[in-house]
Parts: C-alpha cells; sequence; structure tokens
C-alpha cells in the first residue's frame, strides 16, 4: 500500500473527529455569547467592577480608585433607581466599555475608617415660615409654631419636607389633594378632640389643622428644589381653599439635613444578584417545583420572593433576562438559568440572611445541575462570597449607625 493510500485513509478516518470537534466548539461560543448578551458586557466582574451602578437610576460612578467610599456592587439586572443629584430630570444609564481582559475574582479595597456623621440627626427646628397666608378676621383654631413643634409617627424630618395648615373654623375633608406627581406624601388631620390621624375624607369627621409630608428621599433620589417649591405652591392652595393659615418648613434649612442623608443612601442602595446557568437548558416545571420547594412564591409582578415570618419579601429570584415568569410559560418553556437578587437596605441581619441566600443559592444549584456564576460564565468561589458577605455587612452598618435599621419600615420608606 503506497504512502499516498495510506494518507488518504488516515484523513478519512480523523476527518469527522475534527468535524465533530470544531463542532462543539462553535456551539459553546454560540452559547456563551448567548448568554453574554442576556447579561451584558462589563469590564470587570457582575458585581464589583471599576465602573459600578447602585440601585439608582444606574448612574455611572468613577472608577473604585478615586472614590471616596467603598466599591459599589453592580446588580446584573436593577429593578429600582436612585438619583445622585437632586434634579428633576432622571438620568441616563452608561453602559461601561469592554476591557481587553479581566481578573477571575475581584478585589475589594480596604474599608476607610469610619467617620463621624456629617449632619445632625435631630429634628429639623421650628422652621421660619418662607410661604404664610395670613389669617384676615377670625383667629385660627391651633398656632402653627406650636403645631410645626409635634412630633408625628407618620412623618421624619430628615427626610419629609413639612407643611403645617391651621383652619378658622372646623371642616371636613371633602377630597384628598393632588399635592406632588412624583413623591409620596402622607396627610395627618387635627381632630376636635386635639388628637392626630392619617386624615382621610370621611363624613362627619372635622378637622382643625393639618400636617403634610413630602417624602423627598427615595429611589426616585432627592426632590429637588423646584419639586419643593411647587409642593409648597399647591399646599398653599389646599391652605387657601380650606381657609387656612400656612407655615412651610425653610428649604435651606430642610436640604441642609436631607442632602447627607440622601448621599448616605445612594451609597448603601445595593442589590446583589447571583446567577444560576445551566448548559443546557432547565425545563421551567422543574425549575418552579425546585424554586418553590425552598419556600417561595410566584408574585403577580413575574418573579419569585421568599417570605419572612412577617409575610414580607426576604429574597427575589427572576429570570436572566429580567422577563416576567408566568404559569403559562413555565409549564410549556424552557429556561437558560435564573438570578437571586439580595436587597440590602431591605433585608435585616445581613450576615445571618446573606449565609440564608448563599445557602438556598447552593441547594438550587445542587438540584437543578446549574452553576453560579458572574456575567462572565467565571464559577464563584467560596472567597469571593465572604467579602460579598462582609461588604454587605459593612452597608448594613453604614445604615444603622444613623438610626435607619436595615427591613424596617423606616428602610423600606427611604429605599423604596
Amino acid at each position: 500500500m503506497s504512502t499516498n493510500t495510506i494518507l488518504i485513509i488516515a484523513i478519512l478516518i480523523f476527518a469527522p473527529v475534527f468535524g465533530v470537534l470544531l463542532y462543539n466548539t462553535y456551539q459553546e461560543k454560540k452559547y456563551r455569547d448567548s448568554i453574554r448578551a442576556q447579561f451584558g458586557h462589563a469590564d470587570k466582574d457582575a458585581l464589583m467592577e471599576s465602573h459600578t451602578h447602585s440601585v439608582r437610576d444606574g448612574q455611572q460612578q468613577a472608577p473604585a480608585a478615586e472614590a471616596e467610599a467603598a466599591p459599589r456592587l453592580q446588580p446584573a439586572f436593577v429593578k429600582f433607581s436612585r438619583s445622585s443629584e437632586p434634579t428633576g430630570e432622571t438620568p441616563v444609564a452608561e453602559t461601561p466599555a469592554a476591557a481587553d481582559s479581566a481578573p477571575a475574582e475581584p478585589v475589594l479595597q480596604a474599608e476607610p475608617a469610619a467617620e463621624a456623621p456629617a449632619f445632625n440627626f435631630q429634628p429639623v427646628p421650628a422652621a421660619a415660615p418662607s410661604q404664610t397666608q395670613e389669617p384676615a378676621k377670625r383667629k385660627l383654631l391651633l398656632d402653627l409654631q406650636d403645631l410645626a413643634k409635634q412630633q408625628l409617627p407618620w412623618f421624619d424630618s430628615r427626610f419629609d419636607y413639612l407643611c403645617y395648615i391651621s383652619l378658622k373654623e372646623p371642616q371636613e375633608l371633602h377630597a384628598m389633594p393632588r399635592l406632588s406627581s412624583r413623591h409620596r406624601f402622607r396627610i395627618a388631620g387635627c381632630t376636635m378632640d386635639d388628637r392626630f390621624q392619617i386624615a382621610e375624607p370621611i363624613p362627619s369627621v372635622y378637622y382643625q389643622g393639618f400636617v403634610i409630608g413630602l417624602q423627598a428621599i427615595s429611589r426616585n433620589g432627592l426632590a429637588s428644589i423646584a419639586d419643593l417649591e411647587q409642593f409648597g405652591e399647591q399646599a398653599n392652595a389646599f391652605a387657601e381653599k380650606m381657609d387656612g393659615g400656612l407655615l412651610l418648613t425653610d428649604i435651606d434649612t430642610f436640604l441642609s439635613i436631607a442632602r447627607p442623608l440622601d448621599d448616605l443612601c445612594a451609597r448603601v442602595d445595593q442589590t446583589i444578584a447571583i446567577h444560576l446557568v445551566s448548559r443546557n437548558n432547565v425545563s421551567g416545571v422543574e425549575l418552579r417545583n425546585a424554586i418553590e420547594r425552598q419556600g417561595f412564591e410566584l408574585s403577580h409582578d413575574g418573579m419569585f420572593y421568599l417570605n419572612d415570618a412577617k409575610g414580607e419579601p426576604l429574597f427575589a429570584i427572576s429570570t436572566l433576562d429580567n422577563s416576567a415568569f408566568t404559569a403559562t410559560l413555565l409549564s410549556t418553556q424552557n429556561y437558560r438559568g435564573i438570578s437571586m437578587l439580595f436587597d440590602a437596605p431591605h433585608i435585616p441581619d445581613g450576615e445571618k440572611n446573606f449565609n440564608r441566600f448563599m445557602d438556598i443559592a447552593v441547594k438550587l444549584s445542587s438540584m437543578l445541575g446549574l452553576d453560579l456564576v458572574n456575567d462572565k460564565l467565571e464559577e464563584l468561589s467560596t472567597q469571593w462570597l465572604k467579602e460579598i458577605r462582609s461588604y454587605v455587612v459593612a452597608r448594613q452598618d453604614e445604615m444603622k449607625r444613623v438610626g435607619i435599621e436595615p427591613g424596617s419600615e423606616l428602610a423600606k420608606r427611604l429605599f423604596s
């Protein structure tokens, strides 16, 4: 048998083998590109990047080396947003450019030494009137300066911009006023027996006056001066309609306390996402069964939630592309994986609950044959997870130092 004949036979034997290897390589690359397209490109790890985003509006921050505070975590899917400047416009998220190379493991910078808060968390002193409607003939039922000294449980003068209204004669509240289209507000009324309650338009319930609070800090960011002035004008119109006198908190006094608190809220407002990805599709039926066995329930908003003992959401599970889960889709569709979300300001006892969060992630990974990865499909190490847990604890400690307990009603108001 000639050399050429042997060479031809060898080519015929090994050609299919090389063909299979090349096809598998192509399929693997196609799969990775597909997952990266869902997660988006990043210049470093999914959770610890040099250009990072907090839950507020996805606004790009300075590189970690230039940041004054500890680096922020990058959630893969941002469910809420907050802006860092008190403007009336919503910042547009910027997409970080992909770097040529990135380390497989993130490195956390050392925490800066704890500093005393740069602001006073005592109640705002009685405000100077910036807009006041003078009573005409009859005396007001309540003294406006005394009304401004009331400490009511529904308001916090650190972030609620307050206005006070005293009537000349008792009146029913026939309809709730429209005072803001962008920020939430509450109205407390003083009844004829000098008790305060959340005001409602109930027949035969007469009020002597009202305290109205505009929540100026939330995941929408800090209310702008224009927002506060507009609120003041609308409150003034409401006071005129009710034939009463008005006292508004001084805007400069209010913002001198609200701005530093808003800065802190923007820094600690982090949502951590851990991705569980399959190299093959997993059926929606199998996925739902495994998730519900861990205590999660499918919500009307298309996400699974694990509730705490009080029935409040603790952890969340979404699809990789942030599309909604539905009962119909879960019964008929396959999925590439899921993302587990840990909303740090909303979850009490960060260290304990982050350990529980990771235990559930590991169990789901084992039950469904999923890999715990970042957006570059790099497997997460035990050391990396420990560093993230320490980061969560540090951010929650910042909240506690200023009297905001993670998971409390106060935290839910500020981070909503």
